[in-house]
């Protein structure tokens, strides 16, 4: 489990970052919670309960004690959580050395500044197992990327894994597997769970990935419809 911490004493500002951040992770399959506080009391109140890797984004400025302070007290206590402040002040930045920053993200927030320095942040923490669905069948195990699987359909007791580069199967049911997968993906059908990154169009009765039409039931056309539309909207 990936937990992310911001820390922020604006609403608004804490909102933006956790929106970006919950996109980017919605295509990566990760498992992860975002817990937001407004000073650096709570965070560090908190903190020790919190169990699991951890990516802090801490604001310099906070009223009492700051994100610097709180940074000092997690480094005591944790070595390994990986700490990225935002502020509007980037003269502060030589300052991240004293607690290990990976990283400075400065206010208002870009968005491709914040998803490279994510993904920089993953990489630390080496979070790349999480992102993928492990098969296991009569051959052995075999890790497959969730950025490359278009989608799932069951057959005869089987669920089929259809990716960008060929097919696989292993015995098992689709409604047990659906809970597991990431946001991106979302059932269609009794038969069928589809990735909405090779989501081309939605027609009447069928969805079209990667160039294929897939029957669409209609007790899941209005949630599959919702969830187009906020895919597309982000």
């Amino acid at each position: 489990m990936l937990n992310i911490i911001i820390c922020d004493d604006e609403k608004a500002l804490r909102r933006d970052l956790k929106q970006i951040l919950e996109t980017e992770l919605g295509l990566m399959g990760i498992s992860y919670r975002i817990v937001e506080y407004s000073s650096g009391e709570e965070v560090l109140s908190e903190y020790r309960q919190i169990h699991g890797q951890k990516i802090l984004y801490l604001d310099i400025k906070l009223d009492n004690m700051n994100g610097m302070e709180t940074a000092r007290q997690i480094r005591q206590w944790d070595p390994s959580s990986v700490i990225i402040f935002v502020t509007v002040y980037p003269e502060f930045v030589f300052q991240g050395y004293e607690v290990r920053a990976l990283d400075y993200i400065l206010k208002p927030y870009e968005r491709e500044k914040i998803t490279a320095s994510f993904h920089n942040a993953l990489s630390m923490l080496d979070m790349t197992k999480e992102s993928s669905f492990f098969l296991e069948n009569r051959r052995g195990s075999l890790r497959i990327s969730f950025d490359r699987i278009m989608y799932f359909f069951s057959e005869r007791h089987r669920v089929h894994i259809v990716t960008t580069d060929g097919e696989k199967s292993f015995y098992g049911k689709l409604g047990e597997l659906e809970s597991s997968l990431p946001s991106c993906f979302v059932r269609i059908h009794n038969r069928y769970i589809i990735n909405m990154k090779y989501l081309d169009s939605l027609e009447a009765s069928h969805a079209v990935i990667g160039g294929e039409p897939l029957p669409v039931s209609r007790s899941y056309k209005q949630a599959l419809s919702i969830a187009y539309a906020r895919y597309m909207l982000e």
